[in-house]
């Protein structure tokens, strides 16, 4: 039975300790907050242990991490570099869901020590994470590329207040992927553009939708397809009127550079919900036997219920993404040594995984 060590036991947490705990894995939960351990062990009665921990306190992390293989990061970004290095040092392999370059760029740099049969992989939700390896799927056959264009919106399935909007995941992520620099390759160059812009249209099952750039949604794909294709760019999804709506908050009312405040704002005036739908669009177009095609990939979960207890769309398309990772590398399907890529996941091999399978309920 392999021995996984999960910190952070909120909302996604407490999904990705259901998955693993549901199988042959042996799940630790750590957490700082006692009262989301305890909502955990009600929802998630057959996780192994749950401690309470502080993952700034490098001592506590190396007694935690003491007789495990591998370590999954469910917490702010903030933490993770920490944790990578307490991993690197144990010799656990290492799995986070960060959206946030800068500490991805960190956790490589740790990667470069890493010894044999331990990994380092960040990235493993949903955007980045899932949309990766389903693009990349994409474009194979190609025998030139043109465009690789990545679409993803978690939504409130009812939508019943002027932004059009729930949360559904970390707060502090949403304010990461609004403020920060976005990645894209343009006209073949790879640059950086501003959040919110590249605002766009479109339908899908006639529902209306809009996108926008946002930050962090392309992993490492920049760098995967650099000289090979003359447009590659992310953007999040949101009904129509959200980005305008944003954009007064972050631009003309300058919260961007006071994110503390908006965080309250947000969490105070926005609720959650667990009754949403991620939506999942991918396409890439170019050069197959000498005629210009497009292929594409469009998906929808739903929340649902899983082992008897409902889980959101938002925390099921996340929990299987790290989930699904955690397994192909248990099971010899990824690189077996540094720094992993979520390209490197072969697409049928996620598809068919037993945690990868909740993507194919679309």
């Amino acid at each position: 039975m392999k021995k996984i060590l999960l910190l952070g036991s909120g909302k996604i947490g407490r999904t990705i300790a259901s998955f693993l705990s549901s199988t042959d894995y042996q799940v630790t939960v750590a957490d700082i907050n006692q009262e989301e351990l305890n909502r955990l062990k009600k929802r998630v009665p057959n996780v192994h242990k749950a401690v309470r921990m502080n993952a700034e306190n490098r001592t506590e992390l190396v007694e935690a991490m003491s007789k495990n293989d591998a370590v999954l990061s469910a917490l702010s970004f903030r933490f993770n570099p920490l944790i990578a290095e307490v991993a690197l040092e144990r010799g656990l392999s290492y799995f986070d869901l960060t959206e946030d370059v800068e500490t991805t760029r960190r956790v490589r740099e740790i990667a470069t020590q890493a010894k044999e049969g331990q990994i380092f992989m960040p990235q493993c939700g949903l955007a980045p994470g899932f949309i990766s390896v389903v693009a990349k799927y994409l474009t194979q056959g190609y025998e030139k590329l043109d465009t690789v264009h990545m679409r993803v919106g978690a939504l409130p399935e009812f939508p019943s207040n002027i932004m059009k909007y729930n949360l559904t995941w970390s707060t502090d992520g949403l304010i990461n992927e609004y403020c920060n620099p976005c990645e894209a390759i343009h006209e073949g160059e790879r640059q950086e553009v501003l959040p919110l812009e590249g605002h766009e249209e479109f339908s899908l099952d006639g529902i209306r939708y809009e996108a926008f750039n946002t930050s962090g949604g392309l992993g490492t794909l920049c760098e995967t397809f650099d000289g090979k294709v003359r447009e590659l760019n992310y953007r999040t999804i949101r009904y129509p009127g959200h980005r305008e709506l944003m954009a007064f908050l972050l631009d003309e009312l300058r919260l961007s550079q006071r994110r503390e405040l908006l965080k309250d704002i947000l969490e105070s005036a926005i609720p959650i919900t667990y009754q949403d739908v991620v939506v999942v669009f991918s396409s890439v177009t170019g050069w197959k036997d000498g005629r210009y095609v497009q292929t594409s990939d469009a998906r929808k979960i739903y929340m649902q219920r899983v082992d008897n207890t409902p889980w959101s769309a938002i925390q099921i398309t996340t929990a299987a993404g790290i989930c699904a990772a955690v397994d192909l590398h248990m099971l010899g399907k990824l690189p077996a040594k540094g720094f992993v890529r979520q390209e490197d996941i072969a697409f049928p091999d996620f598809i068919e995984n037993r945690f990868g399978k909740y993507y194919a309920t679309s």
